[in-house]
């Protein structure tokens, strides 16, 4: 009650300002200024909800909007609005009026916008030069719902300013969905299709598509169409691209460019994205033809393995790394209406999931190339890494769980991890994080990362941080060598085990001292003379932190000549085992 009535009392006293000058100051000072301080009011609302809780590290209010969702908080904090502090109405107002310093000189050198409130589906033809959109999320943020917090404020607030205001406000709630229209907010909610994810689904593919659609027809002949792009989910990716290609755009270029801030509560809170990816696209000719898919793929390597290079030189890692190869990438697919598969009898087409998973799996090669410093083709010169032919020619060799482990350790060391990159690096070798939490025994997903508490510490400075994330599945961290099942590294069901399973496995072995049980594992799985094993191990001495036991347990099997005459121990149930 004291929240509302706070909020009423501020939306009179704002109302009561465009009155009182309406009389000295022609009517434009009035609106401005009436729209200047409901942005004031509109971060004091941020401030003024029952869902506020207390930053117990800043010791202040965290706003209601800790993430894009209305959480649920078991007790909140209540801001007083006539105090001095940045979260009041006073502190509010200074924070806009700072903004509108740093704006005037840049306005007063700028030409003048014409802001419109339309469907994008409503664009008119052949009009623009360039069209640029920060298209929706996909799945990931329910906007409208969201924005109807600050709606009804602004609604009561702005109401008779202006007939401009009055029509973009005329609805109770902010814009949803409409049926009968077949238009309206853009999201994939089941939700607003009664439960049925996959009419939504449907809807935000069919609506994308038609959007894109009309961009097309509204660019001149040259015209550029960008799209700005950050979503962690591959099926967001796949119906973005779908959609590019349906309307009729060839991609000619993408980059990764660092636009969300890094201490935004997006990124502190859950597994965000640090770069955007812009795609840049123009129109494709009318006469396009199909392509098949071997030649669409060889054009695909070709084109990405440069720009592979030049990400890489520039600092690029993790996700974005990943990402930012799809724009080259679909330079090759995307010049074609579709792509036919040469070896299909029934015509069948490469789809778009098919192309960005061997993009993907290609740029994961590339990347493990480089660490394990893989040769390249025949005739390569030899880089400024030390590395031949930097393709990753070789890595294609290289089991998934093995490629999994290393990207992981690469990029986040045996540190918590967002759960955002681990799904997709996952999903770039052909796992699943279900898989690396569970089967493969690769991962811990406890709250935070932390470890499991009933696992032994080591010595190798990786014991359990004390750190917690915001809520379980946020955080995942890489299981240990000493903290993996006992049975690690013995042939199973699958068959073969993976290289890291047995660099794991010979590590628990030497430290029982019987080096002619290691000689045995190592001959038996055939390791002394793989030279990928050889390349694994160096690969791993480097990610290991010095003066660790890891490190020297490493370092010590990779100089260790075993006996050509050891076997492993059978046991009862068949296989070999590393312990007495």
């Amino acid at each position: 009650n004291r929240q509302l009535l706070a909020i009423g009392t501020l939306i009179r006293g704002i109302r009561r300002c465009a009155e009182e000058i309406a009389d000295e100051y022609p009517s434009a000072w009035s609106q401005n200024l009436v729209a200047y301080l409901a942005c004031v009011l509109s971060r004091q609302i941020g401030f003024e909800s029952g869902v506020c809780s207390w930053n117990l590290i800043a010791e202040s209010v965290r706003n209601t909007f800790a993430r894009f969702a209305l959480p649920m908080v078991w007790d909140y904090a209540e801001v007083n609005p006539l105090a001095n502090g940045s979260v009041a109405f006073a502190g509010s107002t200074d924070w806009i009026a700072r903004v509108l310093d740093r704006l005037e000189p840049m306005m007063a050198r700028a030409r003048s916008a014409t802001v419109v409130r339309r469907s994008a589906t409503e664009t008119p033809t052949n009009t623009f030069d360039l069209i640029c959109t920060d298209p929706p999320y996909y799945d990931s943020i329910p906007y409208s719902d969201l924005m109807d917090l600050f709606y009804i404020w602004l609604r009561r607030t702005l109401r008779g300013v202006s007939d401009e205001t009055d029509r973009i406000f005329a609805q109770a709630l902010g814009p949803k969905w409409d049926q009968d229209r077949n238009d309206g907010e853009l999201i994939d909610d089941a939700n607003r299709f009664e439960g049925s994810r996959k009419a939504s689904k449907k809807n935000y593919e069919g609506g994308m598509a038609r959007c894109f659609g009309r961009f097309r027809a509204a660019l001149r002949d040259d015209g550029r169409f960008v799209v700005v792009f950050a979503s962690k989910d591959p099926n967001a990716w796949e119906t973005l691209v779908f959609a590019v290609i349906e309307a009729g755009f060839v991609v000619t270029a993408s980059w990764p460019i660092a636009t969300e801030r890094a201490a935004r509560q997006r990124s502190l809170s859950s597994a965000a994205l640090a770069s955007s990816i812009w795609l840049v696209c123009r129109k494709r000719p009318a006469l396009a033809r199909a392509g098949w898919d071997n030649r669409v793929l060889a054009e695909m390597r070709t084109n990405i393995t440069q720009r592979l290079r030049d990400f890489w030189d520039a600092g690029l890692r993790g996700p974005d790394f990943v990402w930012a190869a799809t724009g080259p990438a679909l330079e090759a697919f995307s010049r074609h209406p579709f792509v036919r598969k040469v070896d299909s009898a029934e015509d069948k087409h490469l789809t778009v999931s098919e192309f960005l998973r061997q993009v993907r799996r290609m740029v994961v090669g590339f990347a493990v190339g480089r660490l394990l410093r893989l040769p390249g083709k025949p005739g390569a010169a030899a880089d400024d890494h030390g590395a031949y032919g930097d393709e990753g020619h070789g890595a294609e060799a290289l089991d998934d769980p093995t490629t999994y482990y290393l990207l992981h350790r690469n990029d986040f060391g045996l540190e918590p991890a967002p759960a955002g990159a681990c799904i997709l690096y996952a999903l770039s070798c052909g796992l699943s994080d279900t898989d690396l939490a569970g089967r493969l025994d690769l991962l811990s997903r406890k709250q935070g990362g932390a470890a499991d508490e009933d696992e032994e510490d080591d010595d190798d400075g990786e014991r359990p941080s004390e750190e917690t994330g915001p809520s379980s599945g946020d955080k995942a961290r890489l299981k240990s060598w000493r903290r993996r099942r006992k049975d690690v590294g013995l042939p199973g069901p699958d068959g073969t085990p993976p290289l890291i399973d047995c660099v794991h496995r010979a590590m628990r072995l030497w430290h029982t001292g019987d080096r002619a049980q290691v000689d045995g594992y190592l001959n038996e799985r055939g390791l002394p003379h793989n030279e990928l094993f050889r390349r694994v191990l160096q690969a791993l001495i480097e990610l290991a932190e010095k003066g660790t036991e890891e490190r020297a347990t490493l370092e010590k099997l990779q100089r260790h000549e075993p006996s050509a005459t050891a076997t492993a121990t059978p046991t009862a149930t068949g296989p070999p085992t590393l312990f007495p």
